[in-house]
């Protein structure tokens, strides 16, 4: 049996023995688009729940359009030149158009990245593009609070645009449910403050904060209720193939238009099987998710709801970045040290988060549940100390490991990772 898992900018080959049992787990078939370019036009033309483009357009004199940043294959290059070319045609001057990067807490993306991330030379050259910096409190309009008291602050220069648009990739979120539309706002342009409490334990220890779960959703519940503070907002959402192909796009209200791409999305990503396994191959589906180590988790839970309890996860992800913020490794050394149980009851007790620790609560989530094994070729040694999984030399031996282990040659392999949502329905 030979098959392939998505792994840096290319594939990594698995090769297993054929008196194994496997299934392999992929999104359902998607027909890619065959003119993106004119399926955007008539979606400015007939958008979800809001007046077409061009009469957004001219009715408003400056625009921010908030992007993705470099963990996610956003096809840019093909969504942001007619975009722009639909404001400008609308009236809106190249000048007053802001291409906002949606960072959150990740590092800004700068120089020939930030190229890579835009994706058309003419388009980087053509309009404003900045950065999101999450720590600069100057930098964000004070909107309230939630009913449940967590600040909203978000970056000024999308609130206080005319026209507010954001262009995300929805996909399965393991906090969110779906990644895309309210996500590009918060945490994407919200200040520190707003990220800490929304990602508090308590919040992400809620058994709806989970991938593909959008109705009792702590998390969307709150970026709703944050989106609607900061007024009009409207989205253009993609959603992709396992080849990176465009499989549906759509534009609109970004509550409405976010709940069809996810309706669409639905019937690829979340995937039934009548079995759960012991044994399960993954990966962190490639660059740029694949990038640190922070990002893999996504992989290790994505899985989760097909493994037996007690069983293996062998998760492979090149971490060309190595780990990921020093605020995540330190999340992680205090994992090593207190254990899941122990790290769980510290982050339990506070109502804010501490950086990117919220990632490593994801994490105890599979710990509790598997036994995890991680081929990477970016990490180094001294950095294979903090990941609080076991590292193996290769997939195949850590499945032949397990398979001996458990006694069971079934085998589940998930090649592109947490963008397919694998569910056992009994």
């Amino acid at each position: 049996m030979e098959t392939e898992l998505l792994y840096g900018r290319g594939r990594l080959a698995v090769h297993l023995p054929d008196d194994l049992v496997v299934t392999t787990v992929r999104k359902r078939p998607m027909t890619p688009l065959e003119n993106p370019a004119l399926k955007l036009r008539e979606a400015f033309a007939s958008p979800s729940s809001c007046p077409p483009l061009p009469q957004l357009a001219r009715t408003h004199k400056t625009a921010c359009i908030l992007i993705c940043d470099i963990t996610r294959p956003v096809p840019h290059a093909a969504l942001l030149p007619p975009l722009i070319d639909a404001l400008k045609a609308g009236g809106i001057a190249p000048e007053n158009i802001l291409i906002l990067v949606a960072t959150g807490l990740h590092r800004p993306n700068e120089g020939d990245e930030l190229r890579e991330v835009i994706g058309s030379d003419r388009i980087f050259r053509a309009v404003p593009i900045a950065n999101h910096f999450a720590r600069d409190r100057g930098a964000h309009a004070d909107l309230g609070r939630t009913a449940s008291g967590i600040p909203i602050l978000i970056d000024r220069r999308f609130t206080d645009a005319d026209l507010r648009i954001t262009v995300g990739l929805v996909e399965p979120h393991f906090m969110a449910g779906y990644s895309g539309g309210r996500k590009l706002v918060v945490p994407g342009v919200a200040h520190c403050d707003t990220i800490f409490r929304l990602h508090a334990g308590g919040i992400m220890n809620h058994p709806r904060a989970a991938n593909c779960v959008i109705e009792g959703n702590p998390v969307h519940q709150e970026q709703l209720e944050m989106l609607r503070a900061v007024g009009e907002i409207f989205a253009l959402n993609v959603v992709i193939d396992e080849q990176r192909r465009i499989g549906f796009l759509n534009f609109g209200e970004v509550q409405a238009s976010h709940a069809e791409a996810v309706g669409f999305m639905r019937g690829h990503a979340e995937v039934s099987l009548p079995r759960r396994f012991k044994t399960v191959v993954t990966s962190a589906a490639g660059y740029p998710l694949d990038k640190t180590f922070y990002q893999s988790i996504k992989g290790m839970v994505g899985v989760l709801e097909i493994l037996d309890p007690g069983g293996t996860i062998v998760i492979a992800s090149e971490c060309s970045e190595g780990m990921g913020s020093p605020e995540f490794v330190e999340a992680q050394r205090t994992l090593c040290r207190l254990g899941p149980e122990g790290f769980m009851a510290d982050v339990l007790t506070r109502d804010l988060a501490r950086i990117d620790e919220w990632q490593t609560q994801m994490l105890v989530k599979a710990l509790r549940l598997a036994r995890i094994q991680l081929v990477s070729s970016g990490l180094k040694p001294a950095e294979l100390a903090d990941i609080c999984v076991t590292p193996v030399g290769s997939v195949e031996a850590a499945v032949m490991e397990s398979v001996r282990t458990h006694g069971d040659p079934h085998v589940a392999v998930v090649p592109e990772g947490p963008y397919v949502i694998p569910v056992h329905r009994g």
